[in-house]
């Protein structure tokens, strides 16, 4: 059983944007937090993932091991209207959510009546 190409793909990521915020989603299910590492260098958001394999001395003999990322970075551009320095970041059932907070020019205003005199 070969599995050479297994497991060298990247976790899916969505990304979206409502009126305040983009919005960056990454499946990483089984995953854990402390292994994780989040940066923003200039305009670059860099997520990256470092887990320390462990050789286990009662571990199973797998036929097979598919789901096991031990390393993996993903970078995004950033575009200007972010403000950087209030990016959060959470780790929730197997989501890596990262919020980017647009800046207030940028943010989508309500409509505005205006009186016609």
């Amino acid at each position: 059983l070969s599995t050479a190409n297994i497991g060298t793909t990247l976790p899916a990521v969505n990304i979206s944007e409502n009126d305040n915020d983009l919005v960056i989603e990454m499946a990483a299910p089984g995953m854990n937090k402390k292994d994780f590492k989040v940066e923003i260098n200039d305009n670059q958001l860099h997520i990256g993932y470092n887990h320390e394999a462990k050789n286990e001395t009662n571990e199973q003999n797998h036929w097979r091991r598919e789901f096991s990322f031990e390393s993996f970075d993903r970078y995004f551009t950033l575009p200007a209207i972010v403000e950087r320095d209030k990016i959060a970041a959470t780790y929730t059932d197997g989501i890596l959510r990262i919020s980017v907070p647009k800046k207030e020019e940028a943010r989508k205003k309500p409509a505005k009546s205006i009186e016609i005199k």
